[in-house]
C-alpha cells in the first residue's frame, strides 16, 4: 500500500485544509484533557500532513506507518520544517510503544484501512495498551454512505496537465469492503507520462460495530462526532471523528 504512490499523493491531497484538520484534532483532545504538550503516536501518519502541525502546536508527536515510502517523504517534510519528529515503521494492529503516551491517533482513513473486523480489534486493544491511564484514542473514518454509495461502483477521473487519474472502485456488500484501484499519469519534465498503479481496500465500519469494538478492548467515555464538528453525527456526512478514554483505574 501507498509504494509509487507515495511521491505523488501530496499533490493529489493539496486541497485539503490540513491546518483545519490539526485545529479539529487538538480542540478533540483538549475535550479529553490530553496535554497540549503530551505525548502521541499517530497511526497510519502517511506524509506527516498533519503530524507536523499538531508537533507545532507543542504536541510530543511520534509518526507511525507501514509504508516505508511515506515515512521518507514525511522525513523529508519534517527536516524542511526544521521539526524534529520521530517517524517509526510499525503496523498499527502491532502498535507498541517504549513509554505509554497520552494520546493515540489515527487520521485520514486509517481504520478504514483495517479491512476486517479482527484487525480493528487488535489495533484498538493495542491502543489501549500504549495509552497512560486516562489516556484518549481518537480517529476518523469514512462511512458507510460514502464508501458504499459515493465511491461505490462509480468510476472518476481528473485530468491535469502534471497528474491524471482513473479511479475505479467495485463495492462489495458481503464484506462491507470497497476496492479502489487508482491508475495515475504523472508527466516527467521531458513531457513524457509515467503510470502508476495503486490498489487499497477500505472497510466500512457501522457507530455500533465501532462501539462495540472499543467497549471489548476496555475503552469507556465513547463519543462520535460529525465530520470536523463537537456535535453528533447528521444524516448525508462522510466522515465520523471518534473519541474514547481509557479509564484511569483498570483492572
Amino acid at each position: 500500500m501507498y509504494t509509487a504512490f507515495a511521491r505523488v499523493y501530496d499533490a493529489l491531497m493539496d486541497t485539503v485544509d490540513y491546518a483545519a484538520w490539526a485545529a479539529h484534532y487538538r480542540k478533540l483532545m483538549d475535550e479529553y484533557g490530553v496535554p497540549r504538550q503530551g505525548k502521541c503516536v499517530e497511526c497510519a501518519c502517511g506524509t506527516g500532513s498533519l503530524t507536523l502541525p499538531l508537533r507545532k502546536g507543542g504536541l510530543q508527536i511520534t509518526g507511525m506507518d507501514v509504508s516505508e515510502n511515506m515515512l521518507a517523504a514525511a522525513m523529508e517534510k519534517a527536516r524542511a520544517a526544521g521539526l524534529m519528529i520521530p517517524f517509526v515503521r510499525q503496523d498499527m494492529c502491532a502498535l507498541t510503544v517504549p513509554r505509554k503516551v497520552d494520546c493515540v491517533l489515527s487520521t485520514c482513513d486509517g481504520v478504514n484501512y483495517l479491512t476486517s473486523p479482527d484487525k480493528v480489534q487488535a489495533f484498538f486493544s493495542a491502543a489501549f495498551a500504549a495509552l497512560k491511564p486516562g489516556g484518549a484514542l481518537i480517529f476518523d473514518v469514512s462511512t458507510p454512505e460514502k464508501l458504499s454509495g459515493t465511491l461505490g461502483r462509480n468510476t472518476l477521473f481528473s485530468d491535469d496537465d502534471d497528474i491524471s487519474y482513473i479511479w475505479r472502485n467495485a463495492w462489495d456488500e458481503k464484506s462491507a469492503c470497497v476496492a479502489l484501484t487508482l491508475s495515475l499519469f504523472v508527466r516527467r519534465p521531458d513531457g513524457a507520462y509515467d503510470r502508476l498503479e495503486e490498489r487499497q481496500t477500505q472497510r466500512a465500519h457501522t457507530r455500533a460495530e465501532l462501539r462495540a469494538w472499543l467497549k471489548a478492548a476496555g475503552f469507556a467515555d465513547i463519543r462520535i462526532f460529525g465530520r470536523l464538528r463537537m456535535t453528533p453525527p447528521r444524516p448525508g456526512d462522510d466522515r465520523w471523528h471518534v473519541a474514547a478514554r481509557k479509564p484511569k483505574e483498570t483492572i
